[in-house]
């Protein structure tokens, strides 16, 4: 297992009398594809920026290497910075803006040349060092803000939502660049957004955060498809999120039905809230399964059709790839191993904090 690299170690910042961390403790691997994800104004940025010294924690340390960096200038640091606003110079070419860094280090030109020879190939934009910054499209622009980042080579290249501009194509396409930059460079990146999908197509390690604090931290898989609580299932993806009742291990209630599951130790007759992914209901005809309903809405998404269900007094989204027209009378199954079962918050700092850390 790769050691730690970076470590926050109960890092807390304020803002205009506004806590936006609270007491974080954070490890990132050596070359591991880190995403701090979640909404605006949970912490991620300014963790980003704590990490490169941009901004210094109230309270806590930072590590790096095993080294304590906390006060430590963002230059002195072995690290790099993309931001969603690329930073180009525009009185620059191509060439003087990859260069910048390295001049400012008192590199030789013979030295500087090859770097950006080099950097250019690997962001798939050679013979553009002549080219100035105006000419360039925003996905190309963004090739040369990571170029310019990688020529100093970092051991971390942190990243602060850099594909936020790109229309959607040119996003997926720097997402797989991005990939394969990680690969051929071997080195760590910290990676914020808010989009879920960039989170999920990117990351070896997924944080999710909500209120300054981490909600979740693990796999693209295990964050998907085993939520710990009620906020992670909302944010990383579509999901119904049912009030229910666990009646003992493994038999959970749900808008007055019985449905088998395989949790266990919620204890008995217990509220709890119940997640359940919309490509995991089966639909069925009616009476074969365990709630009967009829779609309400439908929308054709190309690979699937997103339909609402009204069933149980509740509106289910469901993903198909069968077409059940508006009015069609179904009903509702649920695999157990589909069903996850959550315990309820009893206080909404409780719901800040995430009940299942």
């Amino acid at each position: 297992m790769n050691p730690s690299l970076i470590r926050l170690e109960g890092v807390s910042k304020t803002f205009d009398n506004m806590k936006v961390l609270d007491e974080l403790d954070l490890s990132i691997k050596e070359n591991e594809f880190m995403t701090l994800l979640g909404p605006s104004g949970c912490g991620k940025t300014t963790t980003l920026r704590i990490i490169g010294g941009f901004e210094k924690p109230d309270t806590g340390r930072v590590y790096f290497d095993g080294k304590d960096i906390t006060g430590v200038a963002p230059n002195k640091r072995p690290l790099n910075t993309v931001f969603q606003k690329y930073a180009l110079f525009s009185h620059m070419n191509i060439a003087e803006n990859i260069a910048f860094g390295l001049k400012i280090k008192g590199k030789s030109k013979s030295y500087i040349d090859d770097k950006i020879k080099y950097a250019l190939k690997l962001v798939n934009l050679d013979g553009y060092e002549k080219r100035s910054v105006a000419s360039l499209s925003g996905g190309q622009q963004q090739r040369i803000a990571i170029a310019r980042a990688i020529v100093n080579e970092p051991k971390v290249l942190l990243l602060d939502e850099p594909l936020g501009a790109l229309d959607l194509k040119l996003r997926q396409d720097m997402q797989y660049e991005l990939i394969r930059l990680k690969n051929e460079l071997g080195i760590t990146f910290v990676y914020v957004t808010h989009d879920q999908e960039e989170a999920l197509t990117m990351s070896d390690t997924i944080v999710v955060m909500n209120q300054g604090y981490i909600q979740q931290m693990g796999s693209p898989e295990d964050i998907y498809n085993e939520p710990e609580n009620a906020f992670v299932a909302d944010f990383i993806g579509d999901s119904n999120i049912i009030d229910g009742l666990m009646i003992k291990d493994e038999l959970v209630e749900i808008l007055g039905v019985k449905f088998p599951c395989v949790d266990v130790g919620f204890g008995n007759s217990q509220p709890v809230d119940v997640v359940i992914r919309p490509e995991d209901v089966e639909l069925l005809s009616p009476g074969e399964g365990s709630l009967d309903g009829v779609v309400s809405h439908l929308i054709f998404k190309g690979v699937h059709y997103e339909m609402e269900i009204m069933a149980g007094g509740f509106e289910w989204l469901v993903h198909s790839t069968s077409c059940y027209p508006v009015g069609t009378k179904v009903s509702i199954h649920v695999d157990p191993f589909n069903i996850q079962i959550m315990k309820k918050p009893e206080s909404e700092d409780e719901e800040a904090v995430g009940v299942n850390e």
